[in-house]
Formats: C-alpha cells, structure tokens, sequence
C-alpha cells in the first residue's frame, strides 16, 4: 500500500486571525510549534508518511525477531517490569518492529531507538496496577494521569539501569526524553522519537497484539481491528510503518474472520 504524500504545515505560515477561526490556540492546531524539537523534525522532514530511504520488511514479524544479543543485559535488568500489562509480549515484538524501521531508516540512531522502545512502557510496573485498565485504557486514554505517571517512572527505570550496562549520562537523557511523553505527548521530536512511535504501535496489527489489546479496550478483535484502521493508522508516522500495518492488518483480519465474526 503507498500512502499518498502530504507535507506537513509550517506553524509560520497560518495568519493569526485564521489561527483564531478555527481554536484560538496556535499550539492545539499545530502541536509541534510549541516545541522547538517537534519544529525541527517536522522541518527536517516535511512530508507524511516519511518516506522509507532503505528497505521494507512487511513479512510476519514472527519472521524476524529481535536479533541483537548486546540488549540481553538491559531484558535481564527489567524481567520485572516485562511481567505487568503484557509486557514481556509487547516489548519483545515493538523491539522486532523497531529493528525493522531502523533498517528502512538508516539515518536514525539505532541505538537509541532499540533502548528506547525495550524501555518506554516498563513503567507500568511501577503504577498502581489496579488503575492500568480502569483509567489508562477508558474514555480519553491518552490524557489519563496513569498515562503520565508510567512514562515518568519509565525514566526512572531508565536511568536506574542503564548507567550499570555503560551507557552515558547524555545518552541517557536522551532515551528518557522519548519516553517521557512518547503516548501523552501528540507529536515526535525526532526521527528516533518517531520510530518509537510507530514500532510502539505496529505491533498492535500483529495477531499477537490483537488478542492482547483487544482484551484491554474490551472490543472484540472484529471491533478492535476497525478501531485500528480508523484511529491508529492515521497516527502512524512513517511510510515504512504504515506499509508494515496494511501488510499486518490483511493477514490479521484474514486470519481471524472478522469480516464475518462481527
């Protein structure tokens, strides 16, 4: 699937008295000019979807999972945080999808991207528990205060354990500030933030990611993948990304009958 192309507005160009038709708010209509960050990425790289400079793998994640033995250290470390919200699911196949988007986007710090998105969601090991599906996964999700408390305690965890496994203070930093914000903040602020992003929700289209969250939204798979196509799609922020969700969301459904199932 080629996702038709659209460059994304420049916050400098919009007159105010428009600005103020449609919210009165330059910064709830276009998030990224309130952050220079997001203005820089959204500068650098003016057109959505991405376009994918390297390859794209849109075969079953299965396929190819995380392959680079230099993180075992960091999984050792966080074991007990893979164990709540299905983690120890998540984490591994987001990671297999990062790996792949690294690969599409070359110029990204792998690195960076990998550590990052092992790491964004362990925080919900240190929430209280009982609230995850109550608040996090009910009515405008995206702004529960439990969406903002696991990302503060998954930088917490980032800087408890990565500077054991040799990682720099500076390096650090900038793990947790794709963390901190990455489901509560509307925009990235970097190609890396943006992988994250995507890998965070590719693995959602996988089957495996169906029969999970589907249980958290308590949708059906049927209702649960339209609510894929209608909600998370559109967030998506690379080519790569959406070309890996179609490929996904065609088997996935294929699989388990939702055309008929509903």
């Amino acid at each position: 699937m080629t996702t038709p192309k659209t460059p994304v507005a420049d916050p400098g160009t919009a007159s105010q008295d428009s600005l103020d038709i449609v919210s009165g708010d330059p910064a709830a209509d276009n998030p990224a000019a309130g952050s220079p960050a997001a203005a820089r990425f959204a500068a650098a790289y003016p057109v959505r979807p991405v376009p994918a400079p390297g390859p794209v793998d849109t075969a079953p994640i299965a396929t190819t999972p995380a392959a680079l033995q230099e993180l075992d250290g960091l999984w050792k470390a966080v074991v007990h945080e893979t164990r709540t919200r299905g983690n120890d699911i998540h984490l591994p196949i987001s990671l297999a999808f990062a790996e792949r988007l690294c690969r599409a986007y070359p110029e990204a710090d792998a690195e960076l991207v990998r550590v990052a998105t092992l790491l964004h969601d362990t925080g919900w090991a240190h929430v209280d528990e009982s609230r995850i599906i109550s608040e996090g996964f009910a009515g405008d999700w995206r702004k529960a205060a439990i969406r903002f408390e696991h990302e503060k305690q998954g930088c917490d965890v980032a800087r408890r354990v990565l500077p054991g496994l040799g990682y720099s203070e500076a390096f650090i930093e900038r793990v947790c500030e794709i963390i901190d914000g990455h489901d509560t903040r509307p925009v990235a602020q970097s190609l890396e933030d943006a992988l994250m992003r995507d890998a965070d929700r590719l693995w959602r289209f996988d089957q495996a990611g169906i029969a999970l969250a589907s249980s958290w939204f308590k949708m059906d798979p049927a209702t649960y993948t339209d609510r894929l196509t209608a909600e998370i799609v559109p967030e998506l922020i690379t080519q790569a990304a959406h070309d890996m969700a179609a490929a996904d969301l065609n088997r996935s459904t294929a699989l388990l009958k939702t055309a008929v199932i509903r």
